[in-house]
């Protein structure tokens, strides 16, 4: 079989400036729109358009691989299980099965904990440069005190955490506060410091399309490196037409700033088709550059499992079971 290179952690990484922010307009705000029924459309014939088989799709799904923030955010974590996640992040896909892909060396973009197992991941991935992102700020609700939440980010980034990820507070954009959005993500963007800061929107939440986008482009004026669509932990998480919502803000924002700010959806993306879905998406609005870690992320647990499966199917014609390929 032909071997599949490069290798993402080979591939050269392109430098972009962070998201430095820019005053709030909220004459942009208020001009932002969404048509619901056009975006749902266009989400559905996505399968139909795009589908890639045999080298094409392991390759593809070795790609997602790279691009998984590779998560437990459960209430009964133990240390164990964190560092059994990052023994997995650095080994993500069977030795033998990598070695015939050519694609040794291949990890995870990042493993995602709760602020009290920073540390914890931070060791377990020492020599790695796979980072460690925390979710901060109250979550999932973010409705903890305010300057519980910010210094909830300043211990994280002193753990060692290189990504925060927020969570906002849905009412300011349920009752259109498009300022009380901007200064909190604004003090929440300045407590990360050097880490980068994933804005959270929970957009199932967050009642249309419409709040989806001005809340996309309000968090990226304060400064967002990156926008997620979902905590995890609502009833509806990432959608593909929330998704198509927020790249399109991300091109609108890049347009007018020349800045790049990534994406990630999270939460329900637990089949290896899904993620080629998302793949498509981003290779179609946004182009190469969003197909990399530093613009693009999976938040997910599940998905890894059965990408595996579908890479063992790949070079033995056979899946095997679920639980030969274990989160931790």
């Amino acid at each position: 079989m032909t071997t599949l290179t490069p290798s993402p952690t080979q591939l050269p990484q392109v430098a972009h400036p962070r998201n430095e922010g820019m005053p709030l307009d909220l004459d942009w705000v208020a001009a932002v729109q969404a048509n619901t029924s056009a975006i749902e459309r266009r989400a559905a014939t996505l399968g139909g358009r795009r589908s890639v088989k045999k080298d094409w799709q392991a390759a593809w799904l070795l790609k997602a691989v790279s691009l998984i923030d590779l998560t437990t955010l459960s209430g009964d974590d133990t240390w164990g299980r964190v560092e059994r996640l990052c023994a997995k992040a650095r080994q993500p896909v069977s030795p033998w099965m990598l070695e015939k892909l050519g694609m040794e060396g291949l990890t995870v973009g990042a493993v995602c904990v709760y602020h009290d197992m920073v540390e914890t991941a931070v060791r377990a991935l020492e020599g790695s440069n796979i980072p460690v992102a925390a979710v901060s700020t109250g979550f999932p609700a973010g409705l903890s005190p305010f300057h519980l939440r910010i210094e909830e980010i300043r211990q994280s980034v002193a753990a060692g955490a290189r990504e925060i990820d927020i969570v906002i507070s849905r009412r300011h954009v349920l009752t259109g506060n498009w300022q009380a959005l901007y200064d909190e993500m604004r003090e929440m963007r300045e407590a990360c410091g050097p880490a980068h800061v994933k804005a959270i929107l929970a957009t199932g939440e967050l009642a249309t399309l419409r709040n989806v986008a001005r809340a996309s482009l309000v968090c990226m004026m304060a400064g967002a490196d990156f926008i997620k669509t979902s905590t995890g932990k609502e009833t509806v998480n990432a959608t593909l037409p929330v998704s198509l919502t927020m790249i399109r803000a991300i091109r609108d924002y890049q347009d007018r700033t020349g800045i790049k700010v990534g994406y990630k959806p999270a939460g329900g993306i637990s089949k290896a088709k899904d993620a080629l879905l998302y793949l498509a998406l981003m290779k179609d609005e946004l182009g190469h550059p969003w197909l990399q870690p530093d613009l693009f992320r999976f938040g997910a647990s599940s998905l890894l499992g059965d990408i595996e499966r579908q890479l063992e199917h790949h070079l033995t014609g056979h899946y095997s079971a679920a639980n030969r390929h274990p989160m931790g």
